[in-house]
């Protein structure tokens, strides 16, 4: 699928609704450059099935990792992964990702750094740059 927005608003939207089809086991892979929305379309899933419209979500790109707790059963925990200071794929394993891989969700920024410990079932969630400074376009590969 393929979204088009027009603004910060618009990627919230698509996020939203991405969240809707989420369950346990999912791994959503977010590429995007640096300022593409990755962190945006993060949270906005993470509010959505936190059911948390006003929760502070910062970006894990210090801690590595940050946790939630959902209310609903099918989703579990939602585990928000920031790659882009991992120095090897093996560091993981001491962040938690054995655990995140088998209780909820789990959202990654700068899959890259998974390398070989990327899951084949993953979706694919790119941003990139629309046609003016705040559009984005949004493809989502299962």
């Amino acid at each position: 699928m393929i979204y088009n927005t027009s603004s910060e608003n618009g990627t919230i939207e698509v996020a939203t609704g991405f969240a809707t089809l989420l369950n346990t086991g999912d791994v959503i892979l977010l590429k995007g450059d640096l300022g593409m929305g990755k962190s945006v379309f993060s949270r906005a899933i993470i509010r959505h099935l936190t059911k948390s419209p006003d929760l502070n979500v910062p970006s894990p790109t210090f801690t590595l990792v940050q946790t939630y707790d959902t209310p609903d059963p099918k989703i579990g925990t939602l585990w928000h992964f920031d790659l882009y200071r991992l120095e090897s794929p093996e560091d993981l394993y001491e962040i938690g990702w054995e655990d995140a891989l088998t209780s909820g969700v789990i959202l990654v920024e700068w899959p890259e750094r998974l390398d070989y410990l990327t899951p084949r079932s993953a979706i694919t969630v790119t941003i990139t740059p629309g046609e003016t400074a705040t559009s984005r376009i949004i493809m989502i590969e299962r």
